[in-house]
């Protein structure tokens, strides 16, 4: 079997990308969840691993980044999309969407992770105004519009 040769001042260090994102992780989850939300997303470590907790948790220990501390719903400063739907009172979708228009800020750190709301942002005038929007109604009806012509003609 043959490797090829580390060259001097060759680095096997773990992207500063990938770093960042776990120390916004770790404000909603443990290390467990972490490694798999790092492994869905094909994120290797700085020697090409996938994530298990202990080396999230040699990461955090080698970057001093703080533990992960769980605390009551009522009393957590970050939330993940289910948690702050619940919270606003309104679908995670309808929550998801008006994050993604940039409506209320929120943080995604990776493509196929969590999103990460605080709970001051939720508290918002901007939040209030989304949820009263969404308690509204929808205001495109399903069905054929004026302006649109049926697909089918009828057979009968």
């Amino acid at each position: 079997m043959r490797l090829p040769r580390r060259r001097r001042g060759q680095r096997n260090a773990t992207s500063p990308d990938i770093i960042e994102a776990v120390r916004l992780l770790v404000r909603i989850a443990s290390d467990d969840v972490i490694a798999g939300v790092l492994n869905r997303n094909k994120l290797v470590t700085g020697h090409g691993n996938r994530w298990t907790r202990e080396r999230v948790t040699a990461l955090r220990s080698h970057h001093k980044i703080h533990v992960y501390k769980p605390v009551a719903a009522d009393q957590s400063e970050w939330m993940n999309l289910t948690q702050a739907a619940a919270y606003l009172q309104i679908s995670a979708k309808t929550l998801r969407m008006a994050a993604e228009s940039g409506e209320i800020q929120a943080v995604h750190p990776l493509a196929d992770g969590p999103w990460l709301f605080a709970r001051a942002i939720l508290q918002s005038d901007t939040a209030k105004k989304v949820v009263l929007r969404a308690r509204q109604g929808a205001k495109h009806l399903t069905g054929l519009g004026q302006e649109q012509n049926n697909l089918f003609d009828s057979t009968t």
